[in-house]
């Protein structure tokens, strides 16, 4: 029997007119259909397809064993996700091996920052896969400021808050134009490191960019909370006609 091919799909970053059309097409004709979320949630990537999936669709919903309970740095982190992701893997490629695709749903682009990235890695082997690109996150950040992310020769530099903040000092003062990604819990440590590479004034911070929540308001202005889906820009300001 014909193997089935494994598709991960891009959806963007949370608008569903920003899914691509093969995206879209992809999504409404799958019969299984896979997915990440948090235990006990619906998750977003499956939020985000919602009206699209066919009748008779199998769901195989990949609930995370651990988020933020456990600390990065812990080797038991490691650990629980790579067995996790070891069992997903398995799961998928049994669907195809029966002769059946697969539809994963990706948040953003399953090649920036996803989860997608793991099974990817372990599927080599086992089943066909094909990525299908999707806009990401921080794009549809920027365009809610309204701004452009980077001029002429700017350099840009895209970063996770979970980095240690005397690196992401460094980063934040090094650098034209600035992503920094993930923040969530990592918020004062990253508003410490902004203030001390001195571009407070500079930065914005977006939440849930492109989803009905989408909150933009200067650093300076923002709470001590952020949600996951919070992302920090500096706008590069670099040679222009």
């Amino acid at each position: 029997m014909t193997s089935g091919t494994i598709h991960g799909i891009g959806l963007g970053p949370g608008d569903p007119d920003l899914m691509s059309v093969r995206a879209d097409r992809l999504v409404r004709g799958a019969r299984h259909v896979a997915y990440f979320r948090k235990a006990g949630r619906i998750g977003r990537a499956r939020r985000m397809v919602d009206g699209m999936l066919r009748a008779d669709v199998v769901e195989h919903a990949m609930d995370y064993p651990v988020t933020t309970e456990i600390a990065v740095s812990d080797p038991r982190y490691n650990a629980c996700l790579s067995a996790f992701y070891a069992d997903c893997t398995a799961r998928l490629a049994a669907v195809t091996a029966g002769g059946e695709d697969v539809a994963v749903l990706c948040e953003g682009d399953p090649f920036f920052y996803g989860s997608f990235m793991h099974l990817h890695a372990r599927l080599a082997g086992r089943a066909p896969v094909r990525i299908v690109p999707g806009v990401t996150g921080m794009s549809g950040a920027w365009t809610a400021t309204d701004r452009p992310i980077t001029w002429g020769d700017d350099v840009l530099t895209i970063a996770t808050a979970t980095l240690p903040e005397e690196e992401l000092v460094r980063r934040i003062r090094d650098t034209d134009a600035l992503v920094v990604m993930k923040i969530g819990r990592h918020l004062a440590k990253l508003r410490r490191a902004v203030a001390a590479a001195g571009r407070t004034s500079a930065a914005w911070l977006v939440e849930y960019a492109a989803m009905p929540e989408q909150r933009v308001v200067r650093l300076a202005d923002a709470g001590d909370t952020a949600p996951y889906f919070a992302i920090l820009l500096i706008h590069g300001e670099g040679r222009r006609p």
